[in-house]
């Protein structure tokens, strides 16, 4: 069976999503977990988020390490568990969650938000149309699912 897979430039920038999406994730977690970080999440209002809110952080940080599973299988990575399939149009999913992402974020009334996460989320949307468009080789391996 063969899978595609992308060149240098869309693993690169595959990896440098994954590596954003893990950062991401962490920042959930702590979040998730009570750090007083809340200023820098959900609109910002709470140095430590409401139960609901470490509820959805958590929930936010298994979204990013899907993401990064996601992105990371649709460049050709095997250590993906994620089906080629699913890589092929979750890339896009990322692509246009993100895009709205980011748009949400630039209008949010927390300086964090506007001024760090909404840059972040428009360039891991840019990370992942790179991957997404990239034409890919065709690649022995026995990773279609």
């Amino acid at each position: 069976m063969s899978i595609k897979t992308t060149g240098t430039a869309e693993r690169a920038a595959a990896a440098a999503a994954a590596t954003g999406f893990s950062l991401l994730a962490t920042f959930q977690l702590l979040l998730a977990l009570g750090a007083p970080l809340g200023h820098a999440a959900w609109g910002g209002a709470q140095e430590r988020l409401p139960s609901g809110l470490r509820i959805a952080s958590a929930f936010a940080a298994v979204v990013f390490v899907v993401a990064a599973l996601i992105v990371l299988g649709r460049a050709g990575y095997r250590m993906s568990p994620v089906p080629l399939s699913v890589s092929r149009w979750g890339i896009w999913v990322l692509v246009a969650v993100l895009a709205l992402s980011a748009l949400g974020n630039f209008a949010s009334s927390s300086n964090w938000e506007r001024f760090l996460l909404g840059p972040i989320a428009l360039l891991e949307a840019l990370l992942c149309l790179i991957v997404a468009r990239g034409v890919g080789l065709e690649v022995a391996a026995g990773r279609e699912r």
